[in-house]
């Protein structure tokens, strides 16, 4: 058996067994329960995202994959692990995650320039969290780990780089495991020890693309634009609200979904199509002139901007509608 198959089959048998042992060990795991930031209302394990990474792990492992991935990725792993157990101050989280984008430009892009060096350090820390941000609606988290990591994988397929491809494969055979068991009404919920990792190697595999020249450093980004276009606008406008944007919250676009009665299955296939657009445009565009690319980098950038000022619109008759009843 070729290792484009065996290391992802061993990745998504791995991650089966493990969440199987999971579930019955129930009471004996953290449990996330409801509260006021919450979307559900009943206690769910949330250690989910430990079987998915053990899966990828054990696949990586069968290929062979750089340690300057790896081992970054796993101490995220271990501190997120802690957080969701006990809570970590900011400070520990924020450092650990910049120890693991330093760890992993210095690897990877050390010949770059400085100041692209530090923006792309930034921009590490921003998609590792944007992950943890969007991991909030049951399917969600694991939804996008199936198409976005699919979809890189596609891409690196059409550029002939095995290695990346089969890597993206390992990630996306987890992900659909857990997805099984994460899809409306949820199991298992990931946890930061799985979004906050996922995060990472999301950007990891995507920098590796870019720098073996399987892809431009647009396709990516279009690739997560469905994440990184919700949680960015919303940090925004926190940000702009004068908000502790750092602090946990419910005022994501796909959270209001949810609130205003879309419910976690809808809003998930909702989001899976948008997912799949994203990403079949993507494909087309690597193909394309660069004017037609940036004319579809300028159409998505109007539709996601019309869906956001759609739902805000949708959400203030929503809270006027509240009120009102009350």
């Amino acid at each position: 058996m070729t290792p484009g198959v065996s290391a992802p089959l061993a990745a998504a048998v791995f991650t089966l067994l493990l969440i199987a042992w999971m579930l019955k060990a129930g009471a004996h795991l953290p449990l996330d329960r409801p509260n006021e930031r919450s979307l559900h209302n009943r206690p769910v394990p949330r250690s989910g995202g430990l079987a998915i990474m053990a899966g990828i792990f054990a696949g990586f492992a069968m290929i062979g994959i750089p340690l300057a991935i790896v081992l970054p990725a796993a101490m995220l792993v271990v501190v997120s692990h802690f957080d969701d157990l006990r809570g970590l101050p900011i400070a520990v989280r924020f450092g650990a995650q910049f120890a693991a984008a330093v760890w992993l430009v210095a690897a990877m892009l050390s010949a770059l320039p400085l100041p692209l060096l530090i923006l792309i350090i930034v921009g590490i820390v921003w998609i590792t969290n944007l992950y943890n941000f969007m991991d909030g609606s049951d399917g969600l988290a694991g939804g996008m780990t199936v198409a976005g990591f699919g979809f890189l994988a596609a891409g690196a397929w059409s550029s002939s780089d095995e290695a990346l491809m089969i890597a993206c494969v390992i990630v996306a055979a987890a992900g659909a495991v857990f997805l099984a068991f994460n899809f409306p009404p949820a199991r298992i919920f990931m946890g930061d020890a799985g979004s906050v990792p996922l995060g990472f190697l999301a950007v990891a595999l995507s920098l590796s693309g870019w720098r073996n020249g399987d892809w431009p450093f647009w396709f990516p980004a279009v690739v997560f634009f469905p994440f990184i276009s919700d949680a960015t606008l919303t940090l925004l406008k926190r940000m702009l609200c004068g908000k502790r944007f750092w602090q946990a919250h419910s005022t994501h676009y796909y959270q209001h979904l949810v609130q205003m009665g879309w419910g976690h299955r809808r809003t998930a296939l909702a989001e899976y199509a948008l997912m799949g657009l994203c990403g079949l445009g993507a494909l087309w565009a690597l193909g394309q002139p660069l004017y037609l690319q940036l004319s579809g980098a300028a159409v998505l950038a109007a539709v996601y901007t019309a869906l956001a000022f759609l739902i805000d619109s949708a959400w203030r008759r929503h809270i006027k509608k509240n009120v009102e009843t009350e």
